[in-house]
């Protein structure tokens, strides 16, 4: 299989320098301030370090330069007084830069959670179903890392490494030109080698930024399948998978440490070949009594020359070590840029647009018929609608009138998935969807939510166009309960309440009686105080049914959708929970999808999909007495039932 498509080269593409200035734009914005404080201290440490082979110039000149012993150890005893207060400078440097950074970069990592989690509120749900939440996960984990990496390591490096580079490359200059032309041949050569061995050391570790969110996507859908991966006894084919996935990420985390731990070495050892060179020509320049020239023009003799080849010693050893430094975080700098673009890929997702301007309020319904809005909870609901034409306000009881009239949808442009769909549920009607697998019953439910928009027709709601009405508020107005439960962390109340956040006890209380829940969460040890946690996996399936249908019930919406809510119900709780949705459904419009005919026995009207249109519709008395696809469904079930 091949890669994954890389979006450019290390250090050359305006990708990467867009993703750098992004991000250290959003640093800046948030910890200017501090940065440049930290700026100061770095500046301080390195010119500290520096500092250290530029003295030892200056102490062994004053100490070939003075012959009596006396004045020897004075110069020694000043030099190293000096130095030790150079050096305890640096430390408070590095120690002040050390704790700045630890609360800037933590701090931005936390933030930038805080936005990222903030934007996957305002996602669509298009986005979760076309991303792993695996690979969702992977960018508050291994993606944050990498930043964490690079703002509390690598850019206090860079600038401490940058400044020694500088100073000392002024130094050695002014010493000596032509030892100085030594140390940049091997300076160049080492970045020769930084560029093509860290070059391909960086195209792997993007690689493998990418290989690692797939990997954590397909062990999060594993897990979560578990159950099916056992009863289907699939073990040795998901291993296969696992293999196959987990090869991919290893050879890209064995590509980009081998370029990686290989760039350390070579470096090095650049590094001492330099290192014997100066050593070779600056003892050939003392014992020839070579004069030499620095780049200030200024003659070099013998009795300085020494202290010069010894000073540029460490001084080469020390600008070499910082260059090394630097190219040895062009990896991190790499794998930083390719959490960054992951980060920002999903900072700059589109969120879910809303042009709604209809809104819901609490009403109030005169004797005389005209509605008003109320400020308190009078548990009438009507859409106020404001007319931009003449400044008007009109109110439209929220009675759950729904109809659909032509609609074609499809998931991706170029395949449409429903065609000409028309219906409608007038209030108080129980309305219900069979078909095959595929059919687009569920679609359906998407499109009343706006989940999904239509590509063509209308969907109105009491008259009203949905596009028109906020989302929010849209929503607001549909209780949904779905064939897969989803409960959270928390107590069953806490569950409960979901469906109502300002809900009282006595509400969610009721809401459990009506769904025949009150009875199991009793006889719990804890009541509606017992904990849940992984989703609930203390309960059965049915009584989890139970408490989503519960929490649908005290959200006490006009209209309730019923997606295969008693598929995982057997036939003794189907019953407890079919008396408690027939309370649910009174006064409410209600769309069922089930794949259990006996379920929808009474409803009002049944649509028959099949490939995305509706092929039949009618009571189920009608339909049954019919030749068609629902005769047939339900003469398969009687069937597999006998």
């Amino acid at each position: 299989m091949p890669g994954p498509k890389l979006r450019g080269n290390i250090g050359g593409t305006k990708h990467a320098f867009g993703t750098i200035k992004r991000l250290m734009s959003e640093l800046f914005k948030m910890y200017k301030g501090q940065l440049i404080l930290v700026g100061i201290c770095l500046v301080v440490s390195a010119i500290s370090t520096s500092a250290a082979s530029i003295y030892i110039v200056n102490m062994l000149e004053n100490i070939v330069a003075d012959s009596v012993m006396e004045e020897v150890f004075k110069s020694l005893l000043k030099g190293v007084i000096v130095m030790g207060c150079v050096y305890l400078a640096g430390i408070a440097a590095r120690t002040v830069q050390g704790f700045i950074m630890a609360h800037v970069s933590q701090n931005f990592l936390n933030e930038t959670r805080i936005k990222m989690f903030n934007k996957m509120q305002n996602l669509p749900i298009k986005y979760f179903d076309q991303n792993t939440h695996g690979d969702i996960m992977s960018h508050y984990t291994n993606d944050i890392d990498t930043l964490r990496q690079l703002v509390s390591e690598s850019l206090p490096t860079i600038v401490q490494s940058s400044v020694m580079v500088v100073v000392l490359l002024v130094v050695m200059l002014y010493y000596s030109l032509w030892l100085s032309l030594i140390v940049f041949a091997c300076v160049a050569l080492m970045l020769l080698t930084a560029k093509k061995v860290g070059g391909n050391s960086a195209k792997y570790f993007i690689r493998h930024q990418k290989s690692l969110g797939e990997t954590e996507g397909f062990i999060e859908e594993m897990m979560h399948g578990q159950k099916v991966v056992k009863v289907f006894c699939h073990e040795e084919a998901s291993e296969k998978d696992f293999d196959e996935v987990n090869g991919r990420l290893f050879e890209d985390a064995y590509k980009a440490n081998a370029y990686s731990n290989m760039l350390g070495p070579i470096m090095g050892n650049l590094g001492n070949i330099m290192y014997v060179l100066l050593a070779f020509i600056g003892s050939v320049m003392v014992i020839t009594e070579s004069t030499n020239v620095g780049f200030m023009g200024i003659a070099k003799t013998k009795e300085v020359l020494i202290p010069i080849v010894v000073g540029f010693l460490t001084m080469g050893r020390q600008f070499t070590n910082q260059v090394s430094m630097l190219s040895q975080q062009i990896n991190y700098i790499v794998m930083a840029l390719a959490g960054a673009e992951r980060i920002f890929s999903l900072m700059d997702e589109q969120p879910e647009t809303d042009n709604g301007y209809v809104t819901l309020v609490n009403a109030e319904i005169l004797d005389d018929g005209v509605i008003t809005e109320s400020e308190k909870r009078t548990g009438k609901w009507a859409w106020k609608h404001p007319h931009t034409a003449d400044g008007s306000v009109t109110y439209t009881e929220l009675k759950g009138d729904i109809q659909m009239v032509d609609v074609d949808f499809g998931y991706v442009p170029d395949k449409i998935v429903l065609h000409d769909v028309s219906l409608y549920a007038k209030p108080g009607q129980k309305v219900a969807f069979v078909g095959a697998t595929g059919a687009g019953k569920t679609t359906i439910t998407n499109l009343l939510n706006r989940f999904y928009d239509i590509a063509d027709g209308k969907i109105r709601y009491d008259g009203i166009n949905i596009n028109k009405i906020k989302k929010d508020d849209l929503r607001r107005s549909l209780g949904m309960v779905l064939q897969d439960t989803n409960l959270f962390t928390g107590t069953i109340m806490d569950n409960i309440r979901y469906g109502k956040l300002d809900a009282t006890d006595e509400e969610c209380v009721a809401a459990a009686k009506l769904a025949n829940a009150h009875d199991f969460i009793t006889r719990l040890p804890d009541g509606y105080n017992t904990l849940l946690e992984n989703d609930g996996a203390n309960l059965s399936q049915g009584q989890r049914q139970l408490l989503s249908i519960a929490r649908a019930a005290v959200a006490n919406a006009p209209v309730m959708i019923m997606d295969e809510a008693t598929s995982s119900i057997d036939t003794r709780t189907e019953a407890l929970v079919q008396k408690g949705t027939d309370e649910l459904m009174k006064g409410r419009t209600v769309f069922v999808i089930a794949h259990r005919l006996s379920t929808i026995i009474r409803a009002d009207r049944i649509y028959v999909l099949d490939k995305g249109e509706v092929v039949q519709q009618g009571t189920y008395a009608e339909l049954s007495a019919k030749e068609g696809l629902f005769k047939r469904l339900a003469e398969r079930q009687l069937t597999e039932r006998n």
